[in-house]
Parts: C-alpha cells; sequence; structure tokens
C-alpha cells in the first residue's frame, strides 16, 4: 500500500537508512582490521560517516583491483562497470538515494558533510587510470605518481576531514593546515601501501606506482621511507587542530603507518616483492591505546 504523497512513510526510510549503514560498516570489517580499529576510536558523530566514506572508496578499488577481472570481465567491461558506479554515485549525491546500498550510505554522508564532485572526480579519475588497456607494466612516472595519489588517497583524506569539521569553527590560516595535514597523511598511506604491496603490484597488477622500473633497489625504498616518514610529520603537525573526538582515531592510524614504514625499512626490498608486511595485532593495540591515552591527556588548543 503506497503512503499518502503528503505523509511519506518515514519509517520505511529510515530502516533503509540503517541497512545501508550495516552494509558499509561490513565491508571496513571485512577488508581493513586497521582502518576498523581506529574508526573504534572515532567520536559516535564521526563514526558511521567515515565507515561509509571507506565502503565508497574501497567497493571502487576493488573493481579496477581484480574482483570484476575474476569474475571474467574484460578491460571494456570492468571500465563500463566503473563508469556505471561512478554514475550512481555522483546521481545518488544530488539527490540523497540509491538503491546501491554503499553509496545510498555515503550520499547521505557527502550531503551532511559537504562532499562534493570536487573531492569525488580526482579519486575516480585515479580509478579509471587503474584498468589495464594492455599486458603491459603501466610505470608511473614522478607527475602521474603525483596526479595518482592526489586522487587516490588525498582526496580521501580531505573527504575525512570534511566530516571532522561540520560544525566546527577554524580560521584559514588552521583549515589551510588542517588541509594540508589531511592530504599528507592520506598520500603517506597510499605510499607505504605501495611499498608493501610490491609483490601484488608487480606480479599480479603489472603496475609500478614508484618509479619507471619493474624493480626497486634499496637505495630507492629509502628514499621512498624518507618521504612518507615526513608526510607523516606534516600530518601529525596538524592532528591539535581537530576536534578532540576525532584525535585519538587519526593518531592512532598514523601511529600503525609510522610503525609499517619503519617495518618496511628494516626489510630488504627482495623481500617485500615476496611478502606483504604486517604489524602485528597486539601491536595495534598498544598504539590505539596510547593514541587514546595522549588525547585524553592533551589540552585543547
Amino acid at each position: 500500500m503506497n503512503a499518502p504523497a503528503d505523509g511519506p512513510d518515514r519509517a520505511a526510510l529510515q530502516r533503509f537508512n540503517r541497512t545501508a549503514e550495516i552494509a558499509t560498516t561490513d565491508v571496513i570489517r571485512t577488508y581493513s582490521t586497521s582502518f576498523g580499529l581506529a574508526t573504534r576510536l572515532l567520536g559516535a558523530r564521526h563514526r558511521q560517516h567515515v565507515r561509509n566514506i571507506y565502503a565508497m572508496v574501497r567497493i571502487a578499488d576493488e573493481i579496477v583491483d581484480g574482483v570484476a577481472a575474476e569474475a571474467g570481465l574484460d578491460a571494456g567491461a570492468q571500465s563500463a562497470a566503473l563508469e556505471s558506479y561512478i554514475a550512481e554515485t555522483h546521481r545518488s549525491m544530488r539527490t540523497g538515494y540509491s538503491s546501491d546500498l554503499i553509496l545510498h550510505a555515503f550520499a547521505r554522508t557527502a550531503r551532511e558533510c559537504g562532499i562534493g564532485e570536487d573531492l569525488t572526480g580526482p579519486f575516480f579519475a585515479s580509478m579509471r587510470a587503474d584498468i589495464a588497456t594492455d599486458s603491459g607494466f603501466a610505470a608511473y612516472d614522478a607527475d602521474a605518481h603525483a596526479t595518482y595519489v592526489h586522487g587516490s588517497a588525498e582526496v580521501v583524506g580531505l573527504m575525512c576531514l570534511q566530516v571532522f569539521l561540520r560544525g566546527v569553527e577554524r580560521t584559514p590560516e588552521q583549515l589551510e593546515t588542517l588541509r594540508h595535514g589531511a592530504s599528507r597523511l592520506g598520500a603517506a598511506f597510499q605510499n607505504v601501501n605501495f611499498l608493501r604491496d610490491l609483490a601484488d603490484d608487480t606480479d599480479r597488477l603489472h603496475r609500478g606506482y614508484l618509479g619507471g622500473t619493474e624493480r626497486l633497489t634499496d637505495a630507492e625504498r629509502d628514499a621512498w621511507v624518507e618521504t612518507i616518514t615526513q608526510q607523516l610529520e606534516d600530518a601529525r603537525a596538524a592532528i591539535p587542530l581537530l576536534p578532540r573526538d576525532a584525535r585519538a582515531a587519526v593518531r592512532s592510524a598514523l601511529a600503525l603507518f609510522a610503525a609499517l614504514t619503519r617495518r618496511v625499512a628494516r626489510t630488504p626490498v627482495e623481500e617485500l616483492y615476496r611478502r606483504r608486511v604486517r604489524v602485528p595485532d597486539p601491536v595495534k593495540a598498544a598504539l590505539a591505546s596510547r593514541a587514546l591515552l595522549v588525547t585524553a591527556l592533551e589540552r585543547d588548543r
């Protein structure tokens, strides 16, 4: 039975909204224990929004990183699947509704937090770049790397910052520091993942995000570690300007990736091409506990 035009069944929409949020929470729980742990440290007003962002970008990433190919789609069909996903993302952002649960949840976040196509556009441009058009090795030079990382990671950090800052007053100078920190943190996350995923990116995906050759040297790895370390330090400087209920989660994620970077730095490059470096769960828990303690003891600025 249809609801009257002047009295829509809001209970049905609320039930759909809750179901969409369950779906995005399941995505982050399935794909990332690290980010799942970090989001649990967020204040309640941020937590679901960040999960919604993560789920949207994760599904797009999976389209181009093997799931569609394993399902039997060739490059053209993968591209079509991605373009359909992009179109539905942007349509749902305009209307506030999608029959796709993940995109419905993301659209609600985007509309509430002011996330626009200025951020989703570069993200999807990077996803398009990941669809192979031939069987050759795709090597990214410095400019291509910077463009890719901006779209695939820096704008995701800026989306999360939109969540954290809604309803919060900051000076123009503070906003600039926060945006720089969010971008640098996203870039650091992406770059360390490139290092830990050397085997998969090279052997399965035939991509070289960190240079023009198929094999990194130890010296090149060390240079990337130095770059990542500086990116993390830049991001760390912005954390005290975040709302208190976002700081512990960001500190925890930053500390985790700093620990991961140190482990990568101690691992010979040839070994990185054989296995994915990880941080043990007890270490992750200790880093999260320390982030909570530091945040609890610090004074607001």
